[in-house]
């Protein structure tokens, strides 16, 4: 296969990257070059796997949201038999938009322009005087087009645009063993709760995306706000007392964990106790996944390349709420070199009550949200990183970013051969091999020739 062609620029930036890693060093200019963002849509959303929403909502025939992949728009609805669909929002007949609401309940999308109609399984079924205009022409030949793939992984919905990707679970490798982990603990499942809030921040999608791979150095300075206000209730350096993962190429997450099960402080990531219970019942994982669930007080990970997950005990009120368990996931929408919607979801095992679900979503609310304590101290750093990104003194002087945490030397983590899951695994949190694995995958991909992939195991496993 034909390697793509990149521009001199985005060449000498990939080449940087894979020549940078093993120093520790990341070229800023990739955080806002606009050559490198053009290759981005296309080599690296244009051919993952993307999450796109949960099936929880769309849970009738006829649900539909409005979703991305990139920066275009994707219909997911639910079809009249039940199956899910991923279909581009653009009419067969001259690319106008057919869906002009984020979300609803329809039994077929009408063009505005000529008519042209479509079922929820994007089938063409007609338009204004058929015979007259097109009679004869195939409708069979004219449908919505559909993703190229689509499965789902513990009803997340996930979508490629690229025929040739491997299966999800191929393409999750050993991440999908972690959310097994989280999202197979309750026998019913997650569900979303309301809506999930979009927000736009000037900031580049990558930033988000290393934020959630395991950035917990900087939780003791950025968030230091949060502790004062009893926010979250492990001290910060027991917070640091944890696993890092690189779970499969691209994919990376970390565990704040207590050293064992009789340790104090919160079990199953702050769930209340009655819910925790439940999950202890049956085997829909297996006794090291519980284990590790048991010990766990947080969970932060990131599927590559724009999907992060967070499971963890929060409370937006300190005084007058204890903190509860909070699940939340998010995706850095790429809207331009240096800006990004995040839509932003709470979920809830289904089996607990309807007031334990109001508890976790407040909490959520006043801690991960648009106006959440967690949100409004992230955001702002992000910022200036693009800022720097785009900068011509980032581009003259070859400007590099520090990702030697963790290196043999440096710091204090030290690898682990003992841990009962996939992975190359560090303890303590103090590491940055976690985001040097995402930014290995993403030279990878940048350069992937079509219809190829970079390898998706680690040597030897």
């Amino acid at each position: 296969m034909t390697a793509p062609t990149l521009t001199p620029r985005v060449e000498q930036l990939m080449n940087q990257i894979e020549t940078g890693l093993d120093r520790g060093l990341i070229p800023a200019s990739i955080y806002g070059d606009p050559q490198v963002y053009q290759t981005e849509l296309r080599n690296i959303f244009g051919r993952c796997w993307v999450f796109l929403a949960h099936e929880s909502e769309i849970a009738a025939n006829g649900d539909y949201v409005v979703r991305r992949i990139g920066e275009d728009n994707f219909i997911v609805v639910r079809d009249e038999q039940g199956s899910i669909n991923v279909l581009f929002d653009a009419c067969r007949h001259r690319g106008v938009q057919v869906c002009r609401a984020d979300s609803g309940n329809t039994s077929h999308f009408r063009c505005p322009y000529h008519g042209w109609t479509y079922n929820t399984t994007g089938e063409l079924v007609g338009a204004p005087l058929w015979r007259n205009a097109f009679g004869g022409m195939s409708k069979e030949e004219n449908g919505l087009v559909k993703a190229a793939k689509v499965d789902s992984h513990h009803g997340l919905i996930f979508a490629t645009l690229d025929p040739s990707a491997p299966s999800l679970r191929d393409y999750l490798g050993g991440m999908g063993w972690y959310l097994d982990l989280v999202f197979g603990l309750d026998e019913g499942g997650v569900e979303v709760i309301g809506a999930p809030q979009r927000f736009v921040v000037d900031a580049n999608w990558k930033s988000g995306a290393d934020n959630f791979c395991g950035d917990d150095y900087h939780l003791g300075t950025l968030h230091r706000s949060v502790w004062e206000i009893g926010a979250f209730p492990v001290p910060f350096r027991e917070n640091m007392m944890g696993y890092h993962i690189q779970a499969s190429p691209g994919h990376s997450l970390s565990f704040s964990m207590a050293p064992d099960a009789d340790e104090p402080g919160p079990k199953f990531f702050g769930f209340p106790e009655d819910v925790a219970e439940r999950f202890t019942s049956g085997n829909r994982i297996s006794p090291e996944q519980l284990e590790i669930a048991r010990r766990s007080r947080v969970f932060v990970g990131n599927v590559f390349p724009n999907f992060s997950i967070l499971a963890l005990p929060m409370t937006e009120d300190g005084a007058k709420h204890a903190p509860t368990g909070v699940l939340t996931v998010r995706t850095w929408q790429p809207k331009g070199p240096g800006q990004i919607e995040i839509f932003n979801w709470f979920l809830a095992y289904k089996s607990m009550s309807p007031e334990q679900k109001d508890r976790a979503y407040r909490a959520g609310l006043g801690t991960f949200s648009v106006g959440g304590s967690f949100e409004m101290d992230d955001t702002e750093p992000w910022i200036t990183v693009g800022r720097t990104g785009r900068s011509v003194a980032a581009e003259l002087l070859d400007f590099e970013l520090n990702y030697q945490m963790g290196m043999p030397g440096i710091g204090i983590a030290k690898p682990v051969d003992d841990w009962p899951g996939p992975g190359i695994t560090y303890w303590t949190r103090y590491e940055e091999g976690v985001q040097r694995n995402m930014y290995r995958f993403y030279a990878q991909m940048m350069r992937a020739p079509k219809g190829e992939w970079p390898k998706l195991t680690f040597s030897g496993q």
